[in-house]
């Protein structure tokens, strides 16, 4: 199993609406590719001090990373990607990606 856990520096000057309509762009492709087992994105409350900057974030869970792949790939992934880039500080410098490979 693939825990895509991906930090996003997201200014509290962006539009609400656009932030969360790109979550729920990325949420959506849950359907459509085999093997993306959950989504959940949300604010970060950063209660540790450990991680200024990176205001939001989500946690995909692939059952492996063929499933990841085929993700990564995807045209509504790369379009939805492209609009949150555009929405964090540093546009892709301002994300943050770790993959969390568990058995």
């Amino acid at each position: 199993m693939i825990q895509h856990c991906v930090y996003c520096a997201i200014p509290s000057s962006a539009d609400p609406v656009e932030r969360d309509s790109v979550f729920q762009a990325l949420a959506a492709i849950m359907p459509l590719v085999d093997g993306f087992e959950s989504f959940a994105y949300g604010p970060n409350r950063d209660y540790q001090n450990k991680s200024a900057g990176y205001t939001w974030g989500f946690v995909a869970t692939f059952r492996d990373r063929a499933a990841l792949a085929a993700y990564d790939a995807h045209p509504a992934h790369r379009a939805a990607g492209g609009r949150l880039v555009a929405l964090c500080d540093g546009g892709g410098d301002g994300i943050m990606v770790f993959d969390l490979e568990t058995p």
